[in-house]
C-alpha cells in the first residue's frame, strides 16, 4: 500500500498509462494558430457530447469560468451566484477582477436557488444600481458536499431568465458527477444554460484543462478572452489527447466514485465529534462537521496523515473526496483510522 492514501480531491487523480501514451504520441500543431488536429477533435467531441456548437480547450476550470463571465457581460452589471458557490468563492474574485462585474450572493439549499429568491435578486440598472445580466449555477455543487442540483430547477432558472433577458452559465466541472448520479444526460442540463464549463482534470483523470462550450460566436469570441488572459497554448494537443480518453473512457466508472463516498461516510458517521448524515452524500465529494472536545481540526488532520490518510480542512469541519486512485482499500484504511483515533 503507498504510504498515503489521499483523499484531499479529485484533482490529486493520475492519468492512465493510456493517457500517458496518448499524450507521447499526439498529433499536434499549433493551437494559437488554430492547426493543432487533437485540440481541434477534443473541442468538436465535447461540443457533441453537450449538445452545442462549439468548445473550447482551456488550462483551467477558473479560466473558463472567467471567459464564459466575461463574454456574457459588460463591466458595471450584476451577476447572480450561489452564496457558496466555486464562482463566487474559490476563484480569486475574477468576477471584478477580470470582468468588473458585481457579484450578487442568493442563499440555496444544497445548492438550489429558489426561484422566487433569484427573481427578487434581478434588477434593472439606474443611476443607483446595475443591470443583472448573467445567472452562474453549479453542478455539482462542491461546498454543498457535491450535491446534485436536480434538472427541474435548471429548467425553472432557465424560464426566469428568459423572461427577464438574462444569460446562464454552468459551471459544470463535475457534470459528469452530476449525470451520473441522477441518470440526467448531460445534455439536458446543457439545454438549459447559455454556456458551460466542465472539467476534465478532476474525476475523469486527465492530467489538466477544461472546456468550455457554447454557440460557436460567443466560442470564437470565448477564444480572444483566451488570449487575453494567457490562455493561448502552442502544441496543447500532448494534454487534449488524454482529455479524448476522459470523455470516451471515464464517464462510466464515476459511479465508483460515488459507492466508495457512501461507504465511507457510512463507515465513520457516528464517531464522536463527526457531524455526517450519510444519506447527503450523493457524489464523490464529502464534507462533514467535526466538533471533538479534545481535537480541534487540524490536529485531526494531523492524525489522519500519521496514519496514512490525506483530507483537507474546509470551514470548520473536513472535506473528503474519492477518485479513481483511491480503492476500496483506501476507504477501509480511512475508516479503520478514523476508528483508531476517535473510538
Amino acid at each position: 500500500m503507498p504510504p498515503y492514501s489521499d483523499f484531499r480531491s479529485d484533482t490529486v487523480t493520475r492519468p492512465t498509462e493510456k493517457m500517458r501514451k496518448a499524450m507521447a504520441e499526439a498529433a499536434v500543431g499549433d493551437d494559437v494558430l488554430g492547426d493543432d488536429p487533437t485540440v481541434q477533435k477534443l473541442e468538436s467531441l465535447a461540443a457533441g457530447i453537450m449538445g452545442k456548437e462549439a468548445a473550447l480547450f482551456c488550462p483551467s476550470g477558473t479560466m473558463a469560468n472567467s471567459i464564459a463571465v466575461k463574454m456574457w457581460t459588460n463591466a458595471l452589471e450584476e451577476v447572480i451566484v450561489e452564496e457558496r458557490s466555486h464562482i463566487y468563492n474559490l476563484e480569486s474574485t475574477h468576477l471584478t477582477f477580470i470582468s468588473g462585474v458585481t457579484p450578487r450572493p442568493v442563499r440555496s439549499t444544497r445548492g438550489v436557488m429558489d426561484p422566487d429568491d433569484v427573481l427578487a435578486n434581478i434588477r434593472k440598472p439606474n443611476v443607483h444600481t446595475p443591470r443583472t445580466s448573467l445567472i452562474c449555477l453549479e453542478n455539482t455543487h462542491n461546498i454543498w458536499g457535491g450535491a446534485v442540483v436536480p434538472l427541474d430547477n435548471f429548467e425553472a432558472i432557465r424560464r426566469l431568465a428568459d423572461t427577464h433577458g438574462l444569460k446562464v452559465h454552468l459551471d459544470g466541472a463535475r457534470l459528469f458527477n452530476a449525470s451520473q448520479a441522477s441518470g440526467v444526460p448531460v445534455k439536458e442540463y446543457s439545454r438549459c444554460v447559455d454556456s458551460l464549463m466542465f472539467c476534465l482534470s478532476k474525476g475523469l483523470s486527465a492530467p489538466a484543462g477544461s472546456m468550455l462550450v457554447a454557440d460557436r460566436e460567443r466560442i470564437e469570441f470565448g477564444r480572444r478572452l483566451r488570449k487575453a488572459l494567457g490562455g493561448g497554448m502552442r502544441q496543447v494537443g500532448v494534454l487534449a489527447a488524454p482529455g479524448l480518453i476522459a470523455l470516451t473512457e471515464m464517464v462510466d466508472r464515476l459511479k465508483e466514485d460515488h459507492a466508495r463516498a457512501k461507504a465511507l461516510a457510512r463507515g465513520i458517521a457516528g464517531l464522536p465529534g463527526i457531524v455526517l448524515d450519510p444519506a447527503t452524500v450523493e457524489t464523490d465529494i464529502i464534507i462533514f462537521g467535526f466538533e471533538h472536545p479534545d481535537l480541534p481540526v487540524p490536529a485531526m488532520l494531523g492524525r489522519l496523515k500519521d496514519k496514512g490518510i490525506l483530507a483537507l480542512a474546509v470551514g470548520g469541519g473536513i472535506r473528503m473526496v474519492t477518485h479513481k486512485d483511491v480503492g476500496d482499500e483506501d476507504v477501509d484504511r480511512a475508516v479503520k483510522a478514523f476508528r483508531e483515533i476517535l473510538g
